[in-house]
């Protein structure tokens, strides 16, 4: 066989494939993204990164050369400006502080940041005793994050599609009247389609992993943010996430917003 060709089939193995109705019994056949292994290759990754070892890292990879996300930076910085000098971001599901690595080499020192991290159990408890310093944080929900200091900015990076009930979260979060709202690397499906669940399946070369994503019809999830006005609108940073393929076919793609309370 050629190699190419092998090459290819090997590829076609992963991705995202599927129209399911069913959360729970998706999870269950995947397996879902808690696994103590996703949190390990992650930590030793980012810990490269505070240690100055290691330039960026996303998803777990690390890279030799840093890919900024300007959009979340430029609102980051607006934010900050309309604040007085003063940037507090509740990054929900941040990992174990991927966006603050990845940005906060240009945010200037005299804004006044704190960032918090809310996550799963484990990724919290590891946060704290690995990465919390005086700026960046970890908590376990977001109502612990906003009794420790209000957040001006609610970060939701790549997150949101992985929620078994996404609209009841995004409901749930207007409860806490956050002034501006950035969704970063946010899957919608094409064509105005209704929201498709599918199955993730990572590639081995980052880690072994399935499970459960959504690709969200855009116009249904943004009626959420009515009391917003969308600033700006943006493209994925990452490249190839602008056209994702579904069964091996253009279905869907990763975008982000802007979002400032009216």
């Amino acid at each position: 066989m050629p190699l190419f060709n092998f090459k290819k089939k090997e590829k076609d193995k992963y991705g995202w494939f599927g129209d399911y109705k069913n959360w729970e019994e998706l999870a269950a056949l995947s397996g879902g993204y808690e696994a103590d292994s996703i949190l390990e290759i992650t930590k030793e990754s980012l810990l490269k990164v505070k240690n100055g070892q290691a330039v960026y890292e996303r998803d777990s990879v690390l890279f030799d050369k840093k890919l900024y996300p300007y959009s979340i930076i430029s609102a980051l910085l607006y934010a900050a400006v309309e604040c007085g000098g003063a940037l507090n971001v509740l990054d929900f599901g941040g990992s174990l502080g991927s966006t603050y690595y990845q940005v906060r080499d240009l945010i200037p020192p005299a804004v006044k940041m704190q960032w918090s991290v809310v996550e799963q159990t484990d990724y919290v408890k590891c946060g704290q005793g690995l990465f919390e310093d005086e700026i960046l944080k970890f908590h376990f929900t977001i109502a612990e994050s906003m009794a420790s200091a209000k957040a001006n900015v609610l970060l939701l990076s790549s997150v949101v599609q992985y929620l078994q009930k996404p609209h009841d979260f995004l409901a749930e979060i207007q409860g806490f009247d956050f002034e501006y709202i950035i969704i970063d690397r946010t899957s919608f499906i094409n064509d105005n389609q209704p929201d498709r669940l599918t199955l993730q399946i990572v590639p081995p070369d980052i880690y072994e992993a399935k499970y459960p994503a959504w690709f969200f019809n855009e116009k249904k999830l943004l009626e959420h943010f009515s009391n917003y006005e969308i600033k700006v609108e943006f493209e994925s940073y990452v490249p190839g996430e602008q056209n994702i393929e579904i069964d091996h076919v253009k279905r869907g793609y990763d975008k982000g917003f802007f979002l400032v309370r009216k």
